[in-house]
């Protein structure tokens, strides 16, 4: 997730474009950049780093009264002033902002590259203005030009382009957020209103295939090359809730965000038609096959998704696991090195018990992965190998989105593996990525009904303590979602393997304990069911993510929160009902949900 910001008006641009970016930093600070058109010319200023580091580089003032900025965070390419965007064709006189990943750009750079083109990042962005480029030098307008460089692009984008010598700014959309603002004086392109809410409360949300014309006097919109109206709304949002989306908290727009996250996890990797993954990693056939132990280390939710991952890695790749919470990691017990592969699984890439545990197993010599979503970070500069998870920045301390790209990519890293250990069939392969690839729609069919986990929230919301109940795949859910809920309510709240619950922890069940149970395929579902009976018959209420895998679930359950079919993932949806009822819950009494007290988002210190 990046920013964008255009402006095309009266006023001096350079001042509009760096408050928009200061407005868009919290979608991106990895690096930022912008693109002045003056007469018959583009001035690119970019540089790695917070837009503090790019404010050192720009001028007092600058004759230009139309221009692009972007503030980045880093997917395909490190940090540097390279890879910062605006980016641009060989000439410089075509500058494009970028959002999203664009799938099919190795193959485009090539066929570029064999015309004559050099490239100068290692961005997906690039190939852009130099299919921009070919089209002006043919005699197009912009317009036409960019039209034209969109329908070779596959993926996810919103792009904006400008080039010299030609008016306004061009942009376009699919499957990333724009929205033009429409002012006195001037018009406003951006990712979110947030970037120009203090000038303009006019907008109008540019849609998938949109081809919008931003200049000084408005903006029009065309679609397969034919002009289209779009409606133009009055925002009432405050520039905080702006910021947030329109949503109360971070987290809860992070919880939304969950779809596109995992699109953006999964864009470009799957093969489902050959039943394999394309990680982008040096693992060698050879090391694959001679494996005999992978180990997970993490902390936290992190933690969690390694214990969900590492289930999947021993039954589809055949190699035995283990998951150790990092702090307490040592490397021994007679494991060979070579045969033994370290997987650190860290958010931020910076969590010091991770790192001091991965460090522990490159000194015993074991070769080391990191599961990351932080470009650049130390974890990427330690391990040998690094997989981006490609969540985007999360704001909210409670992790949300973050977790489920996590296990989405580390289901796809046992799927790699176990293709190349040649034990996972191309069959059962395509089984699995074609649930990954289902993940997006059905994790967006739970979240479309958050107002009944919202009603049950409410009603549940005095509740003396939560236990959160699940087996196999559903166990690690279990465990993430009393974690989120003691995280941000302050409430006390366990996660326990369901066959647990009558070694001990049944002695506090109550009518005054809600049970939260996982009952979906990948969970061991009626085993389960006969926890919820022991807890009901104690008079505790049962509230349930069931799947079709039982029949008739309301039979069992006080509250039934459904999920669709979608074999080892359904876990992963129950989990995005205990993320809302634990973000109500929290919500019902009034607790500083983004920033829960002694809590940290990266915890940097052992």
């Amino acid at each position: 997730m990046c920013g964008i910001i255009g402006y095309v008006g009266d006023d001096e641009a350079l001042p509009v474009l760096t408050e928009g970016l200061q407005n868009l930093e919290y979608r991106g600070y990895d690096s930022a950049g912008i693109a002045l058109q003056t007469d018959d010319a583009l001035d690119v200023y970019k540089r790695q780093g917070e837009i503090s580091a790019l404010r050192e580089i720009l001028p007092e003032q600058a004759d230009a009264t139309s221009g692009i900025g972007h503030t980045r965070w880093s997917t395909h390419g490190e940090p540097t002033d390279a890879n910062a965007h605006p980016h641009t064709d060989e000439s410089g006189d075509v500058a494009v902002v970028h959002n999203g990943i664009i799938e099919n750009y190795d193959e485009l750079k090539t066929a570029l590259q064999e015309r004559g083109h050099t490239f100068t990042s290692e961005t997906d962005t690039e190939v852009v203005p130099h299919l921009v480029e070919e089209e002006l030098d043919a005699g197009a307008d912009l317009l036409d030009a960019v039209e034209s460089a969109i329908d070779q692009l596959e993926g996810s984008f919103a792009l904006g382009v400008v080039a010299a010598g030609h008016d306004g700014i061009v942009a376009t959309r699919q499957d990333s957020p724009l929205v033009v603002g429409l002012a006195d004086h001037g018009t406003f392109l951006a990712s979110d209103v947030t970037a120009f809410l203090e000038h303009t409360r006019r907008v109008g949300y540019v849609e998938d295939g949109d081809v919008v014309h931003v200049t000084d006097d408005g903006a029009t919109t065309y679609v397969d090359g034919e002009e289209v109206e779009r409606e133009i709304e009055e925002v009432e949002w405050e520039a905080e809730a702006a910021e947030k989306g329109g949503y109360e908290h971070y987290m809860l727009k992070e919880i939304h965000e969950q779809p596109q996250a995992l699109r953006q996890a999964i864009s470009g990797r799957i093969d489902e038609m050959q039943g394999d993954v394309d990680l982008d990693v040096d693992l060698p056939d050879e090391y694959l096959q001679s494996l005999e132990e992978v180990q997970f280390v993490a902390c936290g939710t992190s933690y969690h998704a390694a214990l969900y991952g590492a289930q999947l890695l021993e039954e589809y790749a055949d190699v035995r696991t283990s998951v150790e919470i990092a702090s307490e990691y040592e490397f021994g017990g007679g494991r060979d090195p070579w045969r033994t592969l370290v997987v650190a699984v860290t958010q931020s890439g910076e969590t010091a018990d991770t790192l001091s545990a991965l460090r522990k197993a490159k000194r015993a010599g074991a070769r080391t992965l990191a599961v990351t979503n932080t470009l650049g970070s130390t974890v990427t500069r330690e391990a040998e190998d690094t997989v981006f998870i490609r969540a985007g920045p999360e704001i909210g301390v409670a992790a949300s989105k973050t977790f489920c790209s996590q296990v989405a990519t580390l289901s796809m890293v046992a799927a790699y593996v176990g293709r190349r250990r040649d034990v996972l069939s191309s069959s059962t392969a395509r089984e699995l990525l074609g649930d990954i690839r289902g993940l997006p729609g059905a994790v967006q069919q739970a979240l479309d009904r958050e107002d009944q986990v919202a009603a049950a929230a409410e009603e549940y919301v005095d509740g003396e303590a939560y236990f959160f109940i699940g087996r196999r795949l559903g166990a690690p859910v279990a465990l993430e979602g009393a974690l989120k809920l003691k995280e941000i309510s302050y409430d006390h709240a366990e996660g326990f393997p369901a066959g647990e619950l009558k070694h001990g922890p049944l002695a506090l069940v109550t009518p005054k304990t809600p049970v939260l149970a996982v009952l979906t395929d990948g969970s061991n579902a009626h085993e389960t069911l006969n926890n919820v009976k022991e807890v009901e018959s104690r008079g505790a209420p049962v509230l349930g993510c069931a799947s079709s895998v039982v029949a008739d679930a309301e039979k069992y359950l006080d509250e039934v929160f459904p999920v669709p079919e979608l074999g080892e993932m359904e876990p992963l949806v129950a989990n995005v009902y205990f993320q809302l009822f634990s973000y109500h819950v929290a919500a019902l009494q009034g607790r500083s949900i983004d920033k829960p007290r002694n809590l940290a988002k990266s915890v940097t210190v052992e």
